[in-house]
């Protein structure tokens, strides 16, 4: 999967789908939920899910918000298998 921590997502030809009914997207998460009450209601299913334990969450690592510069740097080399957290 691609994600802003991932660094830039390559080229693509679209045009390899021109012979097919498909087309690319880039959603993010104000194409999903269109007010802020909506935004709290799915928040708090989640947050629900993390506390009930219905949803695991990886983490690969913890860095103290002092050293957020070297957290930085973890991410853009790719070494993350997980969320990568800082502790405050």
């Amino acid at each position: 999967s691609f994600g802003n921590a991932s660094g830039a997502v390559p080229a693509f030809p679209v045009l390899r789908l021109i012979g097919k009914s498909a087309y690319v997207t880039r959603p993010k998460l104000l194409d999903y939920t269109t007010t802020r009450a909506e935004l709290v209601e799915r928040a708090d299913e989640i947050f629900g899910w993390l506390q009930d334990g219905k949803l695991q969450v990886s983490v690969d690592t913890t860095f103290p918000l002092d050293q957020a510069a070297e957290g930085h740097l973890y991410l853009e080399a790719g070494k993350s298998k997980g969320k990568v957290l800082y502790e405050i």
